[in-house]
């Protein structure tokens, strides 16, 4: 064999190296970056490379109670953090707050039996679980489900596992409740120990807060029988340390005002934009939609050119508000740190488990505007919880009974609808200067994202988003009446305000830093992300819909006429398209009243003088296979309702439905959406001359195929 030269050793050991590169890329080198790293969570201490391993992880803590959640807007979220708050502070439970996507659930068959696992899990959409609950449910629930151990569901695997469960649902959708019902059912086939019965909260019935109360008290009796716990007299104790930084001034760079993570604080933001991780997108169209000077409703539309945001008919867009500058200022004053309101201030987790909530350092006021949930429903619970800070004896009693006394509550807080700066000023105008910062950030839900019906068609405007959303107002009548104004609608009407001109808006009383933290939204800008939704077209043009939308209940159904009109245009065979719409009158509050030709025999005689004057934009395309229908509740003396005309074209619909159409529902949960439930069975049942609980188990064989699509809320 010749000797090798030496630049045959050169390319040799070259090769080498560059073989050795390539297969450890990714494991030594050149590992891609977590999407997130930049989030506060990172941002702010947390460890690299944290275990997935829950059992792992409760044992470097010393913890023996984790309260696992499924939460899609923070209120699961926010009942998990109380109720291992009150593990700690009333039985001397060592626990973590944990969120389902964190961990893997393999090794949960070695979960120890001197510790317990809580699961606080909201019920999202039609039965489904939250977007960080997928995984656990479809883990737990699947039919070949095995564990670290090897054993299956017949091995009752995790017979050492003692569990509670609380659900968060609404009675007014079909599946109430069934997450936490069916994980409740799977872990108890796999031989998990229930302590107590299974909670469940209803805010349809507007009863989540006292069904919890109702069901934590004898679950924490069993409990504490169970695990020889002995309750103690419950004595704040901060999750928090803050931080007053003397040191630094709001202008410094690394100081946050209201970012939401590192890359927006040094202005390098950057995807992927999802619930983590806004993207900032300008708005390039507004316009009011009402033609009445009282109520508004708003239609935007939002750029997403170059974010690489990408929606598809049907989908949301989440909206990130900030809080009124009014409510701001009422909240920094009761507490008495107006004057502090821009001092800088650093928090810090006394627990390894605690995440603080926002990045930090930060400023009071920012914490506050972009961070708080400073209007949002009030507990008994949290205000009993400050009864201990009152000003004087007279607001500590006066506190201590609302805390005790739910009707007493309900009659004070709960019906006037106050938020929880409204509460300590109706108790004690004097500053309640004892409250310490930590118990508020521990105490108020992080401000969440508000989800929109995207009312456009990705087929038409791929990279612009609109939005039609109602500017919520509500008054509550009384001796003294309050006026609760939507957090995020009003916010979007002054962004339209100011994109037409006027320098200082201010909806309904309200202004807003509209500009954002260090004026990065200046220029009409706000921040978004998408998520996706299972709403959808089906797949062939040719199958015929059926949609009832009434107000801003027509968004997505805007979307979806939109894409079918351009398909129609581009040739393809679009089949039956209907709509039912309906609002007070035609002359106020007809939604998009321009965009489809409203033709005299779908309107009642009364009506036929309000024809508008049409683009004929949908109805040219579509031609005979759009119709619409409509009913109007304050036109006549007559309140005519969606459901009322639904049951007018009775043969239309039966037709289309034997045609395989899709059904939609978009708008009010509560009433409208029960209400066309009930009247679509009783046309299935008239049509085909079917007894009602034959017509009724087809309507729901209709749901459970995805014939029959809702998006609702209550």
């Amino acid at each position: 064999m010749a000797q090798l030269d030496t630049l045959d050793l050169i390319v040799l050991v070259a090769l080498l190296i560059g073989t050795a590169a390539y297969f450890t890329k990714g494991t030594y080198w050149g590992v891609p970056k977590d999407p997130y790293a930049t989030s506060f969570t990172n941002a702010n201490g947390a460890k690299a490379g944290k275990t997935r391993n829950i059992i792992e992880k409760m044992e470097e803590t010393g913890k023996n109670a984790v309260v696992f959640y499924g939460s899609q807007t923070g209120t699961a979220e926010d009942y998990a953090s109380r109720l291992a708050k009150e593990g700690s502070s009333r039985f001397g439970l060592k626990t973590m707050v944990a969120d389902l996507e964190d961990y893997d659930y393999e090794n949960l068959d070695t979960f120890p039996d001197d510790k317990v696992a809580m699961f606080v899990l909201a019920t999202y959409g039609e039965g489904e679980p939250t977007d960080n609950a997928v995984d656990f449910f479809e883990f737990v629930t699947g039919n070949d489900v095995s564990f670290s151990g090897g054993g299956g569901a017949e091995d009752t695997p995790l017979s050492n596992m003692k569990f509670v469960a609380f659900g968060l649902g609404n009675n007014t959708y079909e599946h109430y409740n069934a997450l936490v019902r069916r994980v409740n059912a799977a872990l108890i086939k796999l031989g998990a120990q229930r302590i107590s019965a299974a909670g469940e909260g209803d805010d349809g019935a507007g009863t989540m807060e006292e069904d919890f109360l109702a069901w934590k008290e004898p679950m924490w009796t069993e409990l504490a029988g169970k695990m020889n716990l002995e309750e103690r007299e419950a004595v704040y104790e901060p999750t928090f340390g803050i931080t007053e930084r003397e040191d630094m001034s709001p202008e410094t760079n690394d100081v946050y005002l209201g970012e939401p993570n590192k890359n927006h604080l040094e202005g390098t933001s950057k995807g992927p934009y999802n619930s983590h991780n806004p993207y900032i997108a300008p708005i390039v169209e507004s316009r009011e939609v009402f033609t009445v000077k009282d109520r508004n409703c708003l239609h935007m539309e939002i750029d997403v050119s170059g974010s690489n945001l990408t929606y598809q008919t049907g989908d949301h867009i989440a909206v990130w508000p900030t809080n009124a500058g009014k409510e701001v200022d009422r909240f920094l004053n009761i507490l008495g740190l107006s004057d502090r309101r821009h001092m800088v201030i650093s928090v810090k987790g006394l627990d390894p488990t605690a995440r603080v909530p926002f990045p930090t350092p930060t400023t009071y006021d920012a914490a506050i505007r972009y961070h708080m949930e400073i209007c949002g429903p009030v507990s008994r619970q949290f205000v009993a919880s400050l009864a201990a800070f009152a000003p004087n004896e007279d607001s500590k009693d006066e506190m201590a009974r609302l805390g005790e006394d739910k009707d007493y509550f309900k009659e004070k807080v709960s019906n006037q609808r106050l938020n929880i700066a409204q509460v300590l000023e109706s108790v004690c105008e004097s500053k309640w200067t004892s409250v310490p910062f930590s118990i508020m950030m521990e105490s108020i839900q992080k401000l969440q994202p508000r989800y929109y019906s995207i009312s456009s068609s990705s087929l038409v405007q791929k990279t612009k988003i609109s939005i039609t959303a109602v500017v919520e107002e509500v008054r509550i009548p009384g001796s003294k009446p309050n006026i609760v104004k939507g957090v995020t609608t009003n916010y979007l009407l002054a962004l339209k305000q100011k994109q037409h001109g006027e320098p200082d808006p201010d909806p309904h009383g309200l202004t807003y830093a509209i500009t954002g933290p260090r004026n990065k939204y200046d220029g009409c800008h706000v921040p978004v992300h998408v998520r996706h939704s299972n709403f959808k077209l089906p797949s062939a043009p040719s199958k015929p819909i059926i949609m009832v939308g009434p107000g801003s209940g027509v968004a997505p159904f805007r979307g979806f006429i939109q894409e079918r009109a351009a398909q129609a245009k581009a040739g393809e065979k679009v089949g039956k398209t209907v709509l039912f719409y309906g609002c007070r009158k035609p002359s106020e509050d007809f939604l998009y009243q321009d965009e489809w030709e409203v033709r005299p025999s779908v309107l009642t005689v009364s009506h036929k003088a309000c024809t508008p004057n049409v683009k004929q934009m949908y109805k040219q395309a579509l031609g005979d296979s759009f119709e619409l229908f409509t009913a109007f509740s304050r036109e006549t003396s007559e309140k005519v309702y969606v459901q009322q005309r639904l049951a007018e074209q009775a043969s239309l619909i039966n037709e289309l439905l034997q045609q395989k159409a899709n059904f939609y529902v978009c708008g009010d949960a509560a009433n409208m959406a029960r209400e066309v439930n009930i009247v679509l069975g009783q046309i299935v049942a008239e049509q085909r001359g079917l007894s009602t609980e034959k017509a009724e188990e087809l309507v729901k064989s209709m749901r459970s195929s995805n014939q029959y699509q809702e998006d609702v809320w209550s």
